[in-house]
């Protein structure tokens, strides 16, 4: 009797380890499982990041109209706070994973004057908010840019299409415009940088007639294009790297830091009636049907 009692108590201790090293074990699995929920948590917000761009002196161009029928603009500060703002949404907005923002455009029935293209597009602003305070080559200006083209259509020969991605433009003082009598302060862009079927083409403008007086100098027919420049690195759809260093007469761009195109010449030094600002983004070079591309900056800065 006393040895069936004992195999009895025996049997019972048994079962009792059994069953709490049984419920030890799922605390152990749930808890390694939440630990390891919790640690990708981590891991995911670690992934987070956000472009490296103060965008407190710039104002963008969208390719969407307002009410009046002009494309819609978003300066300082409202611009701080792009990301929020439901116009903005399909066109500039943050890829959170790549720490870019994404300047998106297509063809719509919304252009700026002067042109047939649309755009998705930052403007310097030296004083927030205000367009005539601008700078010179004289004062000098340097910008630089992280970027990389996302995506972008093709032609109908299977060819991408182009945009632009960065600019130097030109600006009329109003005292200028009332003097030849323009109806606008706008002048032509001395730089136009364009990301063209993977490669980085630069233009520029050259003055037809040397000879001209600075009232002559101040109309926009007075300027054609030269023949422009492709850098030899193809950039493709990888990241790549843009400097442009302006001072009195002469204009530097460089590609990855290993790649220069320098102009110093007698139409530097003309332009030099013109005030300047720094332009920036993706504006579209077609109106073909269904095209689109977006243009990718991780970082952005301007000095003067």
């Amino acid at each position: 009797m006393k040895i069936f009692r004992r195999n009895i108590l025996l049997i019972g201790l048994i079962a009792f380890l059994s069953v709490n090293a049984t419920s030890q074990n799922e605390k152990s699995s749930v808890t390694e499982s939440e630990s390891k929920i919790e640690k990708r948590d981590k891991r995911k917000k670690k992934k987070v990041k956000l472009p490296n761009i103060d965008l407190s002196h710039w104002k963008v161009t969208l390719p969407v109209s307002n009410d009046a029928g002009k494309p819609v603009e978003i300066e300082p500060p409202e611009i701080l706070d792009f990301a929020k703002m439901e116009v903005a949404k399909p066109y500039m907005y943050i890829d959170s994973t790549r720490g870019a923002i994404v300047f998106h455009a297509k063809p719509t029935n919304s252009k700026t004057k002067n042109t047939k293209y649309t755009r998705s597009e930052l403007r310097e602003q030296i004083v927030p908010g205000e367009n005539n305070v601008n700078w010179t080559f004289k004062q000098g200006a340097y910008m630089k840019g992280k970027l990389s083209m996302e995506a972008t259509s093709r032609d109908s020969d299977g060819k991408y299409h182009r945009t632009i991605i960065m600019q130097i433009h030109g600006r009329l003082t109003n005292e200028q415009r009332d003097l030849i009598g323009a109806d606008d302060n706008n002048a032509p862009p001395i730089l136009k940088i364009y990301w063209d079927k993977g490669k980085i083409r630069v233009k520029t403008k050259v003055l037809k007639n040397l000879n001209a007086s600075y009232e002559e100098m101040l109309h926009e027919d007075a300027w054609g294009n030269d023949k422009g420049f492709n850098f030899e690195q193809e950039v493709g759809f990888r990241k790549f790297t843009l400097e442009v260093k302006v001072s009195d007469g002469k204009m530097v761009v460089v590609l990855n830091k290993n790649e220069y195109k320098v102009y110093e010449n007698v139409h530097m030094k003309k332009w030099g009636i013109f005030e300047n600002y720094f332009k920036a983004g993706n504006y579209f070079q077609t109106r073909d049907e269904g095209a689109y591309s977006s243009v990718k900056f991780y970082e952005l800065s301007v000095s003067h």
